[in-house]
């Protein structure tokens, strides 16, 4: 009996990390993997909402202590306002990674939207990020058309043209080199078992199954 108290008693005493904790972790994590992949990863639309409604809290904080005089809370004010210019960093860098990668390849990515791999993949862009895609092709091809394709045959017009088994579509580099950490015992890599906490110079196509599973992580 004393065996399960003293079990129970460990359990119960270790720390619980907090949920803005464990979003800023995951937060970093994914602006870590988006700078690196050479595709938009998944967008984790239930951590992002977290995260986006913990910043407006915290604007809303810095508002009402603003003009307090008290010291304080005039240096509680500025531990808020470092940790959430932290927050506006990560999430800026983030975005803006994601949304070079859907600048260079938008009509790739809007085909997808399409036509998805699997109805039950997360998807790839939220909603924002899919009507910005819309936006820039939509204009891109509005000034393609005013400076040459009008001048082309009707046949030849087509940003989509597959003739030829050459698609017009430009892709990501599935074959891109990256960084990766592997994150559990015996992750295969390209045929071979790895140890965990290995860190590998592989191309992006063989490892991109095992990051989005969690197995293996961009660094």
């Amino acid at each position: 009996m004393d065996d399960i108290d003293d079990i129970l008693a460990s359990v119960s005493a270790a720390p619980i990390i907090p949920q803005h904790t464990r979003d800023l972790h995951t937060l970093t994590r994914l602006w870590v993997a988006e700078r690196s992949a050479p595709e938009v990863l998944p967008w984790d639309a239930e951590m992002m909402g977290r995260v986006l409604e913990g910043i407006r809290k915290q604007i809303d904080l810095v508002e009402a202590e603003t003009g307090n005089e008290d010291p304080r809370a005039s240096f509680r004010l500025i531990i808020i306002q470092t940790e959430l210019e932290r927050w506006k960093y990560l999430v800026r860098s983030y975005l803006r990674a994601r949304l070079a990668k859907i600048d260079k390849h938008a009509l790739h990515y809007l085909r997808q939207s399409t036509f998805p791999s699997a109805s039950s993949s997360p998807p790839l862009l939220n909603p924002s990020e899919l009507a910005y895609a819309r936006t820039h092709q939509s204009l891109l091809q509005a000034h393609y058309q005013a400076s040459f394709l009008n001048a082309f045959p009707e046949q030849l017009r087509g940003l989509e043209d597959t003739a030829g088994g050459i698609s017009m579509v430009e892709e990501p580099d599935l074959e891109a080199v990256v960084w990766v950490r592997v994150l559990a015992e015996g992750v295969e890599v390209e045929g071979e078992r790895q140890e965990r906490g290995a860190v590998l110079v592989v191309r992006w196509r063989s490892v991109r199954g095992g990051v989005l599973r969690g197995g293996v992580e961009l660094v």
